[in-house]
């Protein structure tokens, strides 16, 4: 776009500024679906803010091409917002409704300035609707990779609060297991189970498995893994809930829990656990 062109867009971009703002606001919250995730005065000051530097880009340059260097301003101020609504909640449309929402004022400024000019409003529209559609489309890959790494997160912090590792007598910890052990999974496990090792300095280690629905060879590959890493760090562990169809499906797939000791209940592990530290639990009538 040549600079009278750009000249007349960067005019009507100052001179009815609050005009266009106004439209713009009404044009979005006209299309967005949702108003409670933010207020109307935050909304207008962060439009506000985008009017800002998007009529710096464009005194800046005389090409509206989001790709250039002179509109990293705008990109970068867009990415922010873009990953704001992410983490408020917004969906990736919402988003890009605050970019889109933009043509339909601004395009009916243009017919009014340029109405004289077909030919030049006709190019300017276009290269303006390019732009929009751009830095729309940008607002959408930095919202998605946004929820991405939100979700990456809470899985991880999902992974660790089904992980817990408990002490249930002194030397002696407990690792319930609930759903199916994957290779993500045993990581965390592993890590959580080893980290509680060097805390407590515990001898035993008993992983429960009473809540893992099947187990085939890869679960059993990852539980021995887990195994050996907790003997490494100078503990024995004992495997718990070991039901009937769990024992004849690892019977059936060949591992070898020979060097395991197993039981089918925790109480049964938790027991054997007691024995090996030469600890034992009396009930109230044995002490009488």
């Amino acid at each position: 776009m040549d600079t009278p062109k750009g000249a007349a867009l960067i005019e009507i971009l100052s001179r009815h500024r609050d005009a266009l703002l106004t439209e713009w606001l009404d044009q979005h919250l006209s299309i967005a679906l949702r108003r409670g995730l933010t207020t109307e005065a935050e909304m207008r000051e962060q439009f506000r803010s985008f009017l800002n530097v998007f009529t710096d880009a464009l005194q800046r340059s005389d090409i509206l091409d989001a790709n250039r260097p002179e509109w990293e301003p705008v990109r970068a101020f867009l990415a922010e917002m873009s990953a704001h609504r992410a983490r408020q909640g917004y969906t990736p449309v919402e988003t890009a409704t605050f970019v889109f929402s933009l043509k339909q004022p601004l395009y009916v400024r243009l017919r009014t300035e340029l109405d004289d000019d077909p030919a030049a409003l006709s190019e300017v529209s276009w290269n303006v609707n390019l732009l929009l559609d751009s830095l729309g489309l940008f607002t959408t890959e930095v919202f998605q990779r946004s929820r991405e790494s939100i979700i990456a997160r809470q899985q991880e912090e999902l992974l660790e609060l089904s992980t817990p590792v408990v002490q249930l007598w002194e030397g002696i910890l407990a690792l319930p297991l609930i759903g199916t052990l994957d290779s993500a999974r045993t990581q965390v496990v592993m890590e959580s189970l080893l980290q509680k090792i060097v805390e407590t300095g515990a001898g035993i280690a008993i992983i429960d498995i009473t809540g893992v629905p099947t187990v085939d060879t890869l679960v059993a590959q990852h539980l021995l893994k887990t195994v050996a890493a907790a003997r490494l760090m100078g503990a024995d562990c004992i495997i718990s809930g070991i039901r009937p169809q769990i024992a004849q499906t690892i019977v059936h797939l060949g591992v070898d829990l020979t060097n395991v000791t197993t039981k089918s209940t925790l109480a049964d592990a938790f027991t054997v656990a007691l024995q090996r530290t030469g600890s034992s639990v009396l009930t109230p009538s044995a002490t009488a």
